[in-house]
């Protein structure tokens, strides 16, 4: 998922470069939602993945 997250950021600086305004704050905005997405997941496994015994 940061992957993903990446990619589109990396679209998202692509298009603002070349002047696509639109596309550029669309691509962003996916890219900080799968961001924090990720950041959840990782908390959460974080603290369901090690138990002590």
């Amino acid at each position: 998922m940061l992957y993903w997250a990446a990619v589109f950021f990396v679209i998202a600086l692509v298009a603002a470069v070349f002047g696509f305004a639109g596309i550029a704050a669309s691509a962003a905005g996916i890219a900080k939602i799968l961001f924090f997405v990720f950041l959840i997941f990782a908390v959460i496994s974080l603290m369901l993945g090690r138990r002590a015994a």
